[in-house]
């Protein structure tokens, strides 16, 4: 697999030298968070120790906590004697990823709709605008970032940060998921869908909200290919009577 340029910004972390170990693993973080979400990082990608300390100016100790805290999230796989790389789920893991999605965005669709107000609506409305206009273009990246942005907003429109923060890493992976299985604009919405959601809770329909999201995250997983390929079995003795009958006819 090929491996992309990352949109990772040093500018935030060069020249600051008085700045905090902390400050600075968190600014890290926050870079190669967005280099993998937004998908500047393909699944599988390489993530070396000493490149990224390089790159940074840090110490391989700095790089080493922040692929660990991605590692917990799912986001990084770090295998002994082989190092770290950008997680490539398996079929298995993208499917447990919708089921929970749906668990967590249909269920808390009634707070959703109760903590409504018209301000909040706009906001979410202003996300699907632009999410419209990457489509529009043809920008797969960010439209599929801006999709997983409005779920992750509709959600902290309940007021529960807890949820919110669930569902925040549940769409993280779920990049992962599209990025390794999905086909070009596979796992971005359908034009005006987030439209229709945001009339239904505008008007207090929990039930159609809930049976639209339920839909809506089946429509998306369907969107994306979740097939892993099998390796083909070896026909032995195929392989070896055309090897056989080859030889015959250059005789």
């Amino acid at each position: 697999m090929s491996k992309k340029r990352s949109s990772i910004d040093l500018g935030s972390l060069q020249g600051e030298e008085g700045a905090s170990t902390g400050g600075r693993d968190e600014a890290i973080y926050r870079n190669l968070y967005a280099a993998i979400v937004e998908n500047h990082l393909e699944p599988g990608t390489k993530l070396p120790e000493d490149t990224l300390a390089e790159a940074f100016g840090v110490s391989r100790t700095s790089i080493r906590k922040v692929l660990q805290r991605l590692a917990y999230e799912h986001l990084v796989d770090i295998r002994m004697n082989r190092g770290a790389t950008v997680a490539q789920p398996t079929v298995k893991e993208a499917r447990d990823v919708f089921a929970a999605r749906r668990i967590v965005e249909c269920g808390v669709m009634t707070q959703v709709v109760a903590k409504a107000t018209p301000a909040k609506l706009d906001g979410l409305r202003d996300i699907v605008r632009r999410e419209h206009e990457a489509e529009a273009r043809g920008d797969r990246r960010e439209a599929i970032y801006l999709s997983g942005e409005f779920h992750v907003a509709l959600s902290r429109v309940s007021e529960n940060e807890a949820i919110a923060e669930i569902l925040a890493g549940l769409v993280s992976r779920s990049s992962l998921v599209i990025a390794t299985y999905g086909s070009p604009m596979a796992g971005s919405c359908r034009h005006s869908e987030h439209d229709e959601v945001l009339e239904l809770i505008a008007a207090g329909d929990v039930e159609a909200a809930r049976s639209w999201m339920e839909r809506h995250l089946r429509d998306v997983e369907r969107s994306v290919v979740l097939v892993e390929e099998e390796p083909s079995a070896l026909d032995l003795r195929k392989i070896l009577d055309d090897v056989a009958r080859r030889h015959r006819r250059e005789r």
